[in-house]
């Protein structure tokens, strides 16, 4: 199953950029020969095209909801809807994202990572200490994903 670790975020943006730093650390690893690693950056339909390739998605992004700063939960959307109402502000969100590939025909497994973000309004490129914290965890059920 050729699989894909997507980080999507806004580097500028501190917290909201969480996906892209996950992706960062991920590229100091070895990974399986059938693992990729895409920064997605703020995301947008001229990713579809790649995401298409893919059998599976293990996907990170941050999310404005009401769990604390640094707060991690996978879900496992199948459709649209079922992605949380929040997502961070991107160009396209990934829920237009998933719904143009279900109109293409296409629709990989996805494992979805979300990542409580704190303030998305400051500019920086580091992470807040909360969601800095959150980083081996996402990490390690990254690979955890990879293994299963």
């Amino acid at each position: 199953m050729k699989t894909l670790v997507l980080g999507i975020g806004n580097l500028l943006l501190k917290d909201e950029g969480v996906g892209i730093h996950a992706i960062r650390a991920l590229e100091k690893e070895t990974l399986p020969p059938d693992i990729d690693l895409l920064d997605g950056g703020t995301g947008g339909l001229h990713l579809l095209g790649r995401l298409q390739e893919y059998d599976r998605i293990i996907l990170v992004d941050a999310t404005l909801d009401h769990h604390p700063p640094g707060a991690i939960r996978h879900i496992r959307p199948r459709y649209a809807t079922d992605y949380p109402p929040l997502m961070s502000a991107h160009e396209i969100g990934l829920r237009d994202m998933i719904e143009a590939m279900i109109l293409c025909g296409h629709h990989p497994e996805v494992d979805l990572l979300v990542v409580s973000a704190g303030d998305i309004g400051e500019l920086g490129v580091e992470l807040s200490p909360a969601v800095e914290a959150s980083l081996p965890e996402i990490i390690r059920r990254i690979r955890l994903l990879i293994r299963n």
